[in-house]
């Protein structure tokens, strides 16, 4: 089964996103994003496609015949490049009708269905169980919304999301360097590694303190009590 609190903020957020690319002009796709090297058109592509891809693995499962999300790495990008390049009013097309096919596709899924696990590419050994998907999806939507630097910021995503991503990213490996967050909105600290008494501690807004996680800027906003925040990896 899957977190029915998850799914609404999914549905609320994906309106959010087709309002927002509703109401770039033709000539705003072409603008830069927040993510290197890629435009509007770039980030509005990979959100339509990632929904598509998404919506093959429910299908499978339902059907009987899992698949997996992408043909191969390299296939995702060369879609991503050649459905960039297509007019604007394709792109809002694919984006608003890949998440109507996604939101029937999650309907349709049994709930003995939640429980496969799906492949991303043939042999890459990286899978996810399906009822990640909701998860994974408002993810994508809300931090790449942002990407897409159109007027929906980090500071509007609702504070429950910053929480999930700050859960999900404090779960990583930390490297060399370990450290606590401090969300001065939100109840609790975050631990990130083996912490030690010598280990920073980072503080700052819960949504900030998220996207710095997601490696999308130098921490702005943040505070630490170190020399310099611990290096974050790209998202």
């Amino acid at each position: 089964m899957t977190d029915p609190d998850v799914t609404d903020e999914l549905q609320d957020a994906t309106s959010r996103l087709v309002r927002t690319v509703d109401a770039l002009t033709d000539e705003e796709y072409a603008a830069a994003s927040l993510l290197p090297d890629w435009s509007r058109a770039h980030v509005v592509a990979h959100l339509a496609l990632n929904a598509e891809a998404l919506t093959g693995v429910l299908r499978g499962i339902v059907g009987g015949e899992p698949t997996t999300m992408y043909a191969s790495q390299e296939q995702r990008d060369a879609d991503i490049e050649e459905l960039a390049a297509a007019d604007p009013s394709e792109l809002r097309d694919r984006l608003l009708g890949s998440t109507t096919d996604l939101a029937d596709a999650m309907a349709a899924v049994p709930d003995e269905g939640w429980d496969t696990v799906v492949e991303r590419t043939p042999g890459s050994g990286r899978t996810f169980v399906a009822h990640a998907v909701p998860g994974m999806r408002l993810r994508e939507v809300e931090i790449h919304h942002a990407d897409l630097a159109a007027g929906y910021t980090r500071a509007e995503w609702p504070t429950s999301f910053s929480e999930r991503v700050l859960r999900s990213m404090m779960k990583r490996d930390a490297g060399d360097e370990p450290f606590t967050a401090v969300p001065h909105d939100l109840a609790g600290t975050w631990q990130c590694g083996e912490v030690t008494d010598s280990s920073p501690v980072v503080r700052g807004s819960a949504a900030d303190l998220a996207w710095w996680l997601t490696g999308r800027d130098d921490g702005e906003g943040l505070t630490t009590d170190s020399d310099a925040l611990p290096r974050i990896e790209a998202w």
